[in-house]
C-alpha cells in the first residue's frame, strides 16, 4: 500500500510524524511518500519536496511567491501520476492542498483530509466544496464538526495528537537543574513563532514588555526556544537592540515550558502545547496591515486561540494586532504573579481546555481510518474500472 502525505507547515509536520508513525506500526509494510519536513521524514516519509522551503504567509507575501508555489503544485501533480499513490491524506496547509486534492480526485486518487479547512471560522461555503472532493475527513478539535456534517461529509472526531505527544521528558526538578534555573528563580517563556514574518512582528514587543517586567520583578529570567528552520541570528539582531538578557534553547522544549511561571506567545499550536503543559499565556497575533484587513471581512471568531476557543471564552488573554505592544504585553503578564490566584485560575481554564481533547490514541485512530479508506476506496476503484 502506497499513502502520499501533504503538510505544508511546522504544526503539519508534527502531526504528519505521528500519523506516519501510526500508520507503519499499523501497516510496516506501507510506503509513505510525498510533501512535508524533517519529523515527517524521520518518522519514515520518502519526500518529493521539503516544506521548508515554502514556509509563508500572509496574503502579499502569497502573491510574491506564486510562481514557486504552482511550480511546487505542477511537481507534486507529477509525483502523484508517476507514483500512483492509493491514497492522498492532506495535513492542513488548506489553500495549497485543496488544488492538489482536486488534481489527486481528477486521477482517481481517494483524499482524505485530517486537518480540515476552518470553515467553522470563515468561509463556510468552502465545507460544501471540500465534501465534493474528499472522501474522508478526520477533525481534530470538536467544533469542525457542525459546519461539515452540514455539508454533507464523511466526518469524524477521533481526539488531538497533541494529548499524546506533548509531555515533558524529566521531573520539573531536573528540568530546572538542566536549563540552569537556580532556585528563586522565575523562568518566562517567549515563543515567537516559527516563521520570520511572525519572528520581526511580534518579537520586538515581546522584549520590550520583557525590559519591563524585570525592572518590575527582578526574579523572572526569560528563555526563548528557537524553532527548528530558523536562522538564530535573526532573532539575535533583534534581541541585541533591547536591554534584557535571553537565555537561547533548542532542545526539550516541552520540559522548558513545564517549569515556565508564564508565556509569552504567538497564537498557534504552540498555545495549545503550552495549555497541555500547565503554562498560561498572553497570547498574541500581528500581521500586515493589509491582511489584517482581508481577514476583518472574512474571518467571524470570538477568540483566536485554541483553548480559549474549546471552552467558548476568555481563559488567557488575547492581543491582537495593534494592541501588541511591550506595555500592554507586560500588564497582562504582570498579573500572573502580582495577582493573587489570577495564574490558577487561568490554568484551571486551561485544564477545562484540555479535557476537550479526547483521550491519548488519536494518530492511531486516524491511521487505522486511513488505511481501512485506502483498502475500501481502492477496492472501489478496481470494481469500477
Amino acid at each position: 500500500m502506497k499513502i502520499m502525505f501533504s503538510a505544508g507547515e511546522p504544526s503539519g509536520d508534527v502531526h504528519g510524524e505521528s500519523l506516519a508513525r501510526a500508520v507503519l506500526e499499523k501497516c510496516p509494510e506501507a510506503e509513505l511518500i510525498g510533501f512535508g519536513g524533517p519529523k515527517m521524514a524521520a518518522a519514515g516519509v520518502r519526500l518529493c519536496s521539503d516544506m521548508r522551503e515554502y514556509s509563508i504567509m500572509g496574503v502579499w507575501e502569497v502573491i510574491k511567491n506564486l510562481r514557486r508555489i504552482f511550480a511546487l503544485l505542477d511537481k507534486l501533480e507529477a509525483f502523484m501520476k508517476k507514483e500512483r499513490p492509493d491514497i492522498l491524506v492532506l495535513i492542513d496547509y488548506p489553500d495549497f492542498n485543496w488544488r492538489l486534492a482536486k488534481k489527486a480526485k481528477a486521477m482517481g486518487i481517494p483524499v482524505f483530509s485530517y486537518i480540515p479547512p476552518s470553515a467553522w471560522a470563515w468561509r463556510k461555503g468552502r465545507a460544501k466544496k471540500c465534501a465534493a472532493i474528499a472522501d474522508e475527513f478526520a477533525a481534530i478539535f470538536p467544533f469542525e464538526l457542525p459546519v461539515y456534517e452540514a455539508a454533507g461529509a464523511n466526518i469524524s472526531f477521533n481526539g488531538n495528537p497533541l494529548v499524546d505527544t506533548v509531555k515533558p521528558s524529566m521531573t520539573k526538578a531536573e528540568a530546572r537543574e538542566y536549563f540552569g534555573v537556580a532556585e528563586g528563580r522565575n523562568p518566562v517563556i517567549l515563543l515567537p513563532g516559527s516563521r520570520k514574518q511572525e519572528i520581526n512582528m511580534l518579537l520586538p514587543a515581546m522584549l520590550s514588555a520583557a525590559e519591563l517586567l524585570k525592572q518590575d520583578n527582578d526574579s523572572l529570567e526569560f528563555y526563548l526556544p528557537v524553532a527548528p528552520g530558523i536562522d538564530k541570528r535573526l532573532i539575535t539582531d533583534i534581541v541585541s537592540q533591547h536591554k534584557v538578557n535571553i537565555h537561547y534553547t533548542d532542545d526539550k522544549n516541552y520540559d522548558l515550558m513545564s517549569i515556565g511561571a508564564f508565556a509569552i506567545a504567538t497564537s498557534g499550536t504552540v498555545v495549545m502545547e503550552a495549555a497541555l503543559l500547565g503554562l498560561p499565556c498572553v497570547c498574541l497575533y500581528k500581521m500586515a496591515a493589509l491582511n489584517y484587513a482581508i481577514g476583518k471581512l472574512l474571518v467571524d471568531i470570538k477568540f483566536f486561540t485554541l483553548p480559549n476557543i474549546l471552552v467558548g471564552r476568555q481563559v488567557q488573554r488575547e492581543l491582537l494586532q495593534d494592541e501588541v505592544t511591550g506595555e500592554r504585553i507586560f500588564d497582562e503578564a504582570r498579573k500572573y504573579y502580582a495577582e493573587e490566584g489570577f495564574r490558577d485560575k487561568v490554568i484551571d481554564g486551561l485544564k477545562e481546555a484540555v479535557s476537550k481533547l479526547g483521550k491519548p490514541g488519536a494518530a492511531v485512530r486516524v491511521a487505522e481510518k486511513i488505511l481501512a479508506a485506502a483498502e475500501r476506496y481502492g477496492k472501489s476503484r478496481l470494481e469500477v474500472s
